[in-house]
């Protein structure tokens, strides 16, 4: 596959590293108006690095783009000419919708939209992604890409949003209930070093535990709670503190700043 990385910053890079780390290009441009921070992917052989995005365009197949939301319909009109039928046109930018994509390819460019997370890099990302009529024929071949760096989910292109908030943005709300549950610890004696990694490999241990069995966190929980328990105390004491009612209003929150982004684009 003859991919391209249009906008190497830290999401494009995130998304470079995982499909690197996963074999899942022959070639790979990536592409950055000031190179120099990039420099050193070309040591991976098959990456090309350059401030040319046409260059990129025309030795590619695979076209990712990852660029700030105002630069976006400029580099889609410098580059729109060199695109043919081979070309899968694959975006990542928040509140740029396949209709205002198309206004500018047409309606017969395989185009698809997707919401992938910085997790990418060390091939966990969970990757949303819809598409126009015309990407339907390609969804797969996209999911196919984000899945060896992750799980993805096709979804209507009305919720892009909401998987916004939930995906990318809960990367950092997990970040901070990681970062309390070691502040936790630290106050019951680790030191720093020792109280992350309980608290990191315990969160991964939660999800993995989701993930493999399928059961609602409900089900994990009452295996870990007794009558009169330390656990129990401990969950109730949060809840008494707001912690489910705080995190859902944050979700909300981020929801509806990043819809007035959307009304603005």
């Amino acid at each position: 596959m003859k991919l391209a990385i249009i906008g190497a910053g830290n999401l494009g890079l995130s998304i470079a590293k995982g499909i690197l780390n996963s074999n899942g290009a022959t070639t790979m441009y990536l592409t950055k108006r000031s190179t120099e921070s990039i420099e050193e992917y070309k040591t991976y052989g098959n990456v090309t690095v350059t401030a040319d995005n046409r260059e990129a365009v025309k030795n590619s197949d695979v076209l990712i783009f990852a660029v700030q939301p105002n630069h976006f319909e400029a580099i889609l009109n410098d580059v729109k000419d060199l695109l043919t039928e081979k070309h899968i046109v694959i975006s990542t930018i928040t509140g740029f919708s396949i209709k205002k994509i198309e206004a500018v390819l047409g309606k017969d460019t395989y185009i698809i939209r997707s919401m992938p997370n910085t997790a990418i890099s060390v091939g966990q990302s969970m990757t949303c992604v819809c598409s126009n009529e015309m990407g339907k024929k390609r969804i797969e071949l996209a999911k196919a890409i984000f899945n060896r760096m992750g799980h993805s989910l096709e979804i209507p292109e009305s919720q892009m949003q909401a998987a916004t908030v939930i995906c990318a943005s809960g990367i950092a709300f997990w970040m901070r209930l990681i970062r309390a549950t070691t502040q936790g610890a630290i106050q019951l004696g680790f030191d720093a070093k020792e109280a992350q990694e309980l608290a990191m490999h315990t969160c991964n241990g939660a999800a993995s535990l989701l993930i493999e069995s399928g059961n609602h966190p409900e089900q994990e929980i009452d295996r870990v709670t007794t009558p009169m328990g330390c656990t129990i105390k401990g969950l109730n004491e949060m809840e008494h503190q707001g912690l489910s009612s705080s995190l859902i209003r944050g979700i909300v929150a981020s929801f509806d700043k990043i819809s007035e982004f959307k009304v603005k684009n």
